[in-house]
């Protein structure tokens, strides 16, 4: 088997990969994802491992029967340049990480962390004990949470937070999902979203962006959930109206808000605003650069698992997480 590998985030797991190739595999490593690179390289592979496959890819590669994407999202494959016979497959293994972010930044943003940083940074003890106008902190204990989405990120994140004494509330798209089967306090479509976020004052956001689930929050939402509402956003930027959000944070209409996802994204450089508002002006915002899902455990066991789909195409067998089949 010959695997052509383009996604730089497996590169720290090489070794781990190809310990669990089968025998006899070669692969080839290139440090970022460069069409006119890969192509020249893409000839007599059978595996292409990388976030995106274009027309020209495809024509290219005459002996392929697999494209394997390094993480959930396969938005980047042109699945009509697939070759007659090429399968599509994705990996997961984020869970976890996205969870323990969430549960990090709720801990961060319900005890004010970063605030009582800054302030002791300049001599200032910003705690109810040195100041009557500083309100104690609530815990994460009771807190109900609401989530919205309730796949591996929102079923993750939940067997966390309940760890801490939350409640939850499922929100999906279809209702599906069963409540006392998973501790929940109750489960619901997305009808039922402001009567779950009135309840609540968390939201966790994981639900994939769809036509549909665009600006699902927006103004009418962020009031549902209140002045001592919190929101994390894991899903994508969009689902989050923009503006709305950031109004709502500059107007303290909610308490606070960890974004992971944004609004705009820069190039191979890394440089860029996330947003077309200010939201680093903001004091009550955690920004982070889409990093929620991005550890070492995740990208080690996607390693893996890539691998585990090449060794079940090299015996014959059924390919795990098949998005696209041509």
């Amino acid at each position: 088997m010959r695997i052509v590998i383009a996604d730089p985030n497996l590169l720290p797991h090489r070794s781990t990969f190809e310990a669990a190739l089968p025998e006899g595999s070669v692969t080839s490593w290139h440090e970022s994802w460069n069409e006119h690179s890969v192509l020249t390289d893409l000839k007599d592979a059978d595996v292409y491992v990388g976030p995106r496959f274009t027309g020209a890819m495809g024509a290219a590669a005459r002996n392929l029967r697999l494209v394997h994407v390094g993480g959930a999202g396969y938005d980047g494959i042109e699945a009509d340049a697939l070759p007659s016979g090429v399968v599509c497959a994705n990996t997961f293994h984020h869970e976890s990480s996205i969870a323990e972010h969430v549960a990090t930044v709720l801990v961060a943003l319900r005890r004010n962390l970063l605030g009582q940083d800054a302030a002791l940074r300049s001599g200032v003890w910003s705690s109810s004990v040195y100041s009557t106008s500083i309100s104690q902190p609530e815990t994460l204990r009771g807190a109900v949470v609401t989530f919205l989405g309730f796949g591996h990120i929102g079923g993750a994140a939940w067997n966390l937070l309940k760890a801490f004494g939350a409640e939850g509330i499922a929100i999906t798209r279809n209702g599906n999902i069963d409540a006392n089967a998973n501790a929940l306090r109750w489960a619901g479509t997305t009808k039922r979203l402001g009567e779950a976020l009135s309840e609540s004052t968390v939201l966790v956001i994981s639900i994939p962006l769809a036509e549909e689930t665009a600006g699902i929050i927006g103004a009418a939402e962020l009031d549902d959930l209140g002045p001592d509402g919190l929101l994390v956003n894991v899903a994508r930027g969009p689902v989050v109206d923009e503006a709305a959000l950031y109004e709502a944070l500059k107007d303290r209409r909610i308490a606070g808000a960890a974004v992971d996802v944004w609004y705009q994204y820069p190039g191979t450089d890394g440089r860029g605003e996330p947003s077309t508002h200010p939201f680093g002006r903001l004091d009550n915002v955690i920004m982070t650069p889409h990093s929620s899902g991005v550890t070492a455990e995740t990208f080690r066991n996607r390693a893996l698992e890539i691998a585990e789909n090449v060794t079940r195409l090299s015996n014959g067998e059924p390919l795990k997480n098949v998005v696209i089949s041509k």
